[in-house]
């Protein structure tokens, strides 16, 4: 996404490599009820696989009163838009700013034709949020949904906006 997108009080930046721990971290937080309570928590594991697939070409940082509210990453995968380490800091989630950044997200996917595929754990809150913006189960696992968004699906409670569009 480009430099210096401020929607309704976030901001967007791209991500730098030194941005590599603090991500790391925050997903080990957002992530380790979900894991745990499907046996999969491991302290280390949870901070390398972030650490083994961060690009920052793709990332990019979200900002409320300059300070770190969360990450998104959009990256082409597979014939799509793949949406991955999508991670709100705990005291950020349930107050909009992630279906804000989610429409922002699918504004520009949908403007480009695209579709967005991504993956939730199973009985993760985060499932509610990705079918209320058009999201579809493709397939799952015992530890993964995996869903997918044709290029302008409308889900319930997603609607249009006269916002800029934001680069992915």
């Amino acid at each position: 996404m480009d430099a210096g997108v401020t929607r309704a009080g976030w901001t967007l930046r791209p991500a730098v490599p030194a941005d590599i721990e603090v991500i790391a971290e925050l997903r080990a937080t957002v992530m380790r009820a979900d894991l745990e309570r499907l046996g999969r928590y491991d302290e280390h594991l949870v901070r390398q696989r972030l650490r083994d697939s961060f690009s920052p070409r793709y990332t990019s940082i979200i900002t409320v009163d300059r300070e770190l509210a969360g990450c998104v990453t959009v990256r082409p995968a597979e014939g799509r838009q793949w949406l991955e380490h999508f991670y709100l800091a705990p005291h950020r989630q349930g107050q909009g700013l992630g279906s804000a950044l989610l429409r922002t997200v699918l504004e520009h996917t949908d403007a480009q034709d695209m579709t967005v595929g991504l993956n939730v754990l199973q009985g993760s809150a985060a499932r509610r949020l990705y079918e209320r913006h058009g999201f579809v189960v493709e397939a799952q696992d015992p530890i993964d949904v995996f869903m997918v968004r044709p290029p302008g699906g409308r889900g319930l409670g997603q609607t249009p906006t006269n916002d800029a569009h934001v680069a992915i």
